[in-house]
Protein backbone atom coordinates (compact mmCIF):
# COMPACT_ATOMS: atom_id res chain seq x y z
CA UNK A 1 0.00 0.00 0.00
CA UNK A 2 2.71 2.61 0.47
CA UNK A 3 4.30 2.00 -3.01
CA UNK A 4 0.73 2.50 -4.13
CA UNK A 5 0.35 5.98 -2.01
CA UNK A 6 3.95 6.55 -3.03
CA UNK A 7 3.14 6.29 -7.06
CA UNK A 8 -0.47 8.42 -6.29
CA UNK A 9 1.59 11.20 -4.49
CA UNK A 10 4.59 11.36 -7.35
CA UNK A 11 1.77 11.88 -10.24
CA UNK A 12 0.04 14.42 -7.95
CA UNK A 13 3.41 16.08 -7.37
CA UNK A 14 4.52 16.17 -11.19
CA UNK A 15 0.99 17.18 -12.34
CA UNK A 16 1.53 20.34 -9.97
CA UNK A 17 5.11 20.71 -10.78
CA UNK A 18 4.22 20.73 -14.64
CA UNK A 19 1.26 22.82 -14.09
CA UNK A 20 2.99 25.23 -12.05
CA UNK A 21 5.90 25.05 -14.06
CA UNK A 22 4.28 26.00 -17.09
CA UNK A 23 1.89 28.21 -16.40
CA UNK A 24 -0.69 25.82 -17.58
CA UNK A 25 -4.59 26.40 -16.97
CA UNK A 26 -5.43 23.09 -15.71
CA UNK A 27 -5.20 22.27 -12.09
CA UNK A 28 -2.17 19.96 -11.23
CA UNK A 29 -3.99 17.31 -9.55
CA UNK A 30 -5.89 17.10 -13.41
CA UNK A 31 -2.74 16.43 -15.46
CA UNK A 32 -1.38 14.17 -12.70
CA UNK A 33 -4.31 12.09 -13.18
CA UNK A 34 -3.99 12.45 -17.37
CA UNK A 35 -0.46 11.18 -16.39
CA UNK A 36 -1.54 8.26 -14.44
CA UNK A 37 -4.24 6.96 -16.70
CA UNK A 38 -1.41 7.36 -19.64
CA UNK A 39 1.25 5.35 -17.86
CA UNK A 40 -1.23 1.96 -16.47
CA UNK A 41 -2.92 2.04 -20.34
CA UNK A 42 0.28 1.47 -21.75
CA UNK A 43 1.50 -0.95 -18.72
CA UNK A 44 4.24 1.08 -17.32
CA UNK A 45 2.86 0.69 -14.21
CA UNK A 46 0.41 -2.21 -13.02
CA UNK A 47 -2.96 -1.71 -11.79
CA UNK A 48 -2.16 -3.75 -8.90
CA UNK A 49 0.30 -1.60 -7.70
CA UNK A 50 -1.94 1.29 -6.80
CA UNK A 51 -5.24 -0.28 -6.31
CA UNK A 52 -5.17 -0.76 -3.01
CA UNK A 53 -4.12 2.55 -1.88
CA UNK A 54 -6.88 4.04 -4.32
CA UNK A 55 -9.88 1.98 -2.85
CA UNK A 56 -8.88 3.14 0.67
CA UNK A 57 -8.85 6.46 -0.46
CA UNK A 58 -12.45 6.06 -2.44
CA UNK A 59 -13.90 4.44 0.55
CA UNK A 60 -12.74 7.46 2.91
CA UNK A 61 -13.91 10.10 0.19
CA UNK A 62 -16.53 11.38 2.27
CA UNK A 63 -14.62 12.40 4.78
CA UNK A 64 -12.10 14.37 2.15
CA UNK A 65 -15.01 16.54 1.45
CA UNK A 66 -15.46 17.63 5.13
CA UNK A 67 -12.90 20.53 5.02
CA UNK A 68 -14.61 21.53 1.79
CA UNK A 69 -17.54 21.70 3.59
CA UNK A 70 -16.32 23.98 6.21
CA UNK A 71 -15.18 26.49 3.57
CA UNK A 72 -18.53 26.64 2.16
CA UNK A 73 -20.15 27.70 5.62
CA UNK A 74 -17.75 30.46 6.11
CA UNK A 75 -18.87 31.81 2.71
CA UNK A 76 -22.17 31.58 3.64
CA UNK A 77 -23.43 35.36 3.02
CA UNK A 78 -21.49 35.62 -0.23
CA UNK A 79 -23.18 32.90 -1.19
CA UNK A 80 -26.59 33.91 -0.45
CA UNK A 81 -25.65 36.96 -2.30
CA UNK A 82 -24.63 34.86 -5.58
CA UNK A 83 -27.05 31.92 -5.80
CA UNK A 84 -28.66 32.54 -8.98
CA UNK A 85 -25.04 32.54 -10.83
CA UNK A 86 -23.94 29.81 -8.61
CA UNK A 87 -26.88 27.44 -9.52
CA UNK A 88 -26.58 28.04 -12.53
CA UNK A 89 -22.92 27.68 -13.11
CA UNK A 90 -23.31 24.30 -11.38
CA UNK A 91 -26.20 23.03 -13.20
CA UNK A 92 -24.21 23.55 -16.47
CA UNK A 93 -20.64 22.30 -15.05
CA UNK A 94 -22.77 19.44 -14.22
CA UNK A 95 -24.42 18.64 -17.47
CA UNK A 96 -20.90 19.05 -19.43
CA UNK A 97 -19.60 16.13 -17.31
CA UNK A 98 -22.23 14.26 -17.59
CA UNK A 99 -22.47 14.83 -21.43
CA UNK A 100 -18.32 14.29 -21.59
CA UNK A 101 -18.26 11.35 -19.86
CA UNK A 102 -21.35 9.33 -21.54
CA UNK A 103 -19.36 10.61 -24.88
CA UNK A 104 -16.14 9.14 -23.41
CA UNK A 105 -17.80 6.03 -22.40
CA UNK A 106 -19.43 5.33 -25.62
CA UNK A 107 -16.32 6.25 -27.53
CA UNK A 108 -14.60 3.78 -25.08
CA UNK A 109 -17.23 0.88 -25.69
CA UNK A 110 -16.66 1.69 -29.79
CA UNK A 111 -12.68 0.99 -29.74
CA UNK A 112 -12.72 -2.23 -27.14
CA UNK A 113 -11.37 -0.26 -24.21
CA UNK A 114 -13.79 -0.55 -22.15
CA UNK A 115 -13.03 -4.98 -21.65
CA UNK A 116 -10.13 -4.59 -19.45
Amino acid sequence: MVRGFAILLSFQWLGELLSTGLNLPLPGSVIGMVLLLITLRFGLIKLTWVNEAAELLLKNLSMLFVPAGVGVMVYFDLIAKQWLPLTVATLLSTLAVLATTGLTAKFMSRKGGGND
